[in-house]
């Protein structure tokens, strides 16, 4: 097992090999391997040639990633990237994993798409135990996508821009051609900047906490204030977020509703529900629905329940590649979890509940689950026109905000085992607050030796849009010349303890996630400020008395 990671977690602990490298060197890392394993002839020539394209522009870009340069930019060992490609070229299967630390990123998309490519070059995909394999931010991060859940999305894995897609959806939502916009919405952080300009009229904002998880904190609440109507739709009160809204929709928490929710390996599992709802809490669909109707489409939001949502839905997915037209609740409640690909054609689905379902449990009890457990690329075929896999080439560019004299550490923030994102669900849990109390900052000996930071003292991190103060703790678990505090504490939890009132929203241009998890500051003792404040205090009499 080989961890990349600034930080020494309790993974990296069980690690073989744990690879510290530095915030924003991630395509240095995973190109340096790609060009050992090319100098070793440690590559599957025919999978390259016959199920992938633009592996020549590819193999270009890696010729300039010699592992001593690598090793520098990096800030490991040159035997530590030897190792780690040694273990990927001698490895039969290779199983990469990931999850923010590689998304949140200006170069996200580049990062990801690079550790495919090592994947592609050893054909090290489509078997067991093999495969990139993304660990989503949070539960049904997947299934969010597959209804359309983002700006420029639509259900099924289909683009706004593409106007075949428009006309599939307008034509199962029975709306007008041309009904759909060919232009993708806002993302989060254009809402943001679309309120400074005046150019957003009403916020929407359901189940998040944006004034804790937003970049550049103080500007986003700045914009928030300028809001002149934002609804806040949630099962938690109060949030940060809350104090923002000018109306608050009671939401049902995910035991209050019954729905689907889809993994990272496409497994969709039926969630009921079991406990009943506290005053006038609605599910999420629900409220959406009745908003839908009041603005007069009352037949395309004419849903009985949540099965009535997931028919439409899966109707979306036919001959899409996340096609679920084979599942339905019926036989999720008989048959557990399934995995897409289930088209109803292939998959032993009914297209209405209840039917047939006796004889597709039958058939299920006498086979090996592999209805249920398709692997995708078996066949070495891809999603793409011409069914080949395309390889990436991408030069690293670092960080969009790199360290400098003034601002001379890297800060890179994330999670606790325990907390959930901002605390709206488990800051009021008292074990969880045993755990942890407090927030911290995590800094190296050598950078805490260098800045007169003892154990345990309030040290003001700064960056260009903000502050922050944190208890030290020293360690080397972090890499020198970087530090690390939690995320998960707003204005509700701690005083002045905000990590993303220091990180900018500088994001990736494809994916428009922002580099969270790396900015510059500088640290300064509290007790130095509070010196330096003493000491002009005391000046400001003494020069009236010269005065005088």
């Amino acid at each position: 097992m080989i961890v990349v990671d600034p930080r020494t977690t309790k993974t990296a602990e069980a690690a073989d090999l744990h690879l510290a490298i530095k915030p924003g060197t991630d395509i240095d890392l995973l190109n340096g391997i790609a060009h050992l394993l090319m100098r070793w002839n440690a590559i599957d020539t025919f999978f390259i040639d016959d199920c992938t394209q633009n592996f020549s522009a590819y193999a270009e870009v890696i010729s300039h990633y010699p592992p001593e340069l690598v090793a520098r930019k990096c800030g490991i060992g040159i035997d530590q990237l030897e190792q780690a490609a040694r273990y990927w070229a001698e490895s039969e299967r290779v199983l990469s994993l990931w999850s923010m630390g590689v998304n949140q990123s200006s170069e996200g998309t580049a990062k990801v798409r690079t550790i495919i490519n090592l994947h592609l070059m050893t054909a090290n995909i489509g078997k067991p135990g093999a495969g990139p394999f993304s660990l989503t931010g949070q539960p049904n991060a997947m299934g969010g996508r597959e209804a359309g859940g983002l700006a420029h999305l639509l259900p099924g894995y289909r683009v706004v821009k593409n106007p075949q897609h428009r006309a599939e959806v307008e034509q199962l939502w029975k709306v007008p051609t041309g009904k759909i916009s060919p232009t993708p919405g806002r993302d989060a952080w254009s809402m943001m900047t679309g309120l400074e300009t005046d150019e957003v009229g009403l916020l929407w904002i359901a189940a998040t906490n944006p004034a804790v998880s937003m970049p550049d904190l103080e500007r986003t609440k700045a914009a928030l204030l300028q809001s002149p109507f934002t609804v806040y739709q949630d099962a938690y009160y109060p949030t940060e977020t809350a104090a923002y809204a000018h109306v608050l929709l009671p939401a049902a928490q995910w035991g209050e509703k019954t729905g689907t929710m889809t993994n990272s390996e496409r497994m969709v599992t039926l969630c009921p529900q079991f406990r009943h709802r506290p005053g006038e809490a609605k599910a999420d669909w629900e409220i959406f629905a009745e908003i839908g109707r009041r603005l007069g489409y009352v037949e395309q939001f004419n849903f009985e329940d949540s099965a009535a949502v997931h028919r439409e839905f899966v109707q979306f997915t036919s001959n899409r590649p996340c096609d679920m037209t084979g599942i339905n609740y019926t036989r999720l409640q008989q048959d557990g979890p399934t995995q897409w690909p289930c088209p109803l054609t292939s998959c032993g689905g009914q297209g209405r509940e209840g039917e047939n379902s006796g004889v597709l449990s039958n058939l299920l009890k006498g086979q090996d689950n592999n209805s249920k457990a398709k692997r995708l690329y078996a066949d070495w075929r891809f999603n793409t026109p011409d069914g080949r896999a395309k390889f990436a080439a991408y030069h690293s560019k670092g960080l969009a905000e790199p360290p400098d004299e003034q601002y001379p550490l890297v800060l890179t923030t994330g999670r606790l085992y325990g907390h959930w994102h901002t605390q709206t669900r488990t800051g009021r849990i008292e074990k969880i607050a045993k755990m942890h109390p407090h927030p911290f900052i995590e800094i190296h000996p050598r950078d805490a030796e260098k800045l007169g930071i003892q154990e345990g003292e309030l040290v003001e991190v700064r960056s260009r849009r903000g502050s922050a103060r944190f208890p030290a703790k020293i360690t080397t678990a972090i890499a020198p010349g970087t530090v690390f505090v939690p995320m998960h504490w707003g204005a509700l939890w701690a005083d002045n303890a905000e990590a993303n009132s220091l990180t900018h929203p500088e994001a990736c241009p494809d994916s428009l996630e922002p580099e969270l998890k790396a900015c510059a500051v500088q640290l300064v003792p509290v007790s130095a400020i509070s010196a330096q404040s003493n000491e002009q205090s005391l000046s400001v009499p003494e020069l009236a008395s010269t005065h005088n």
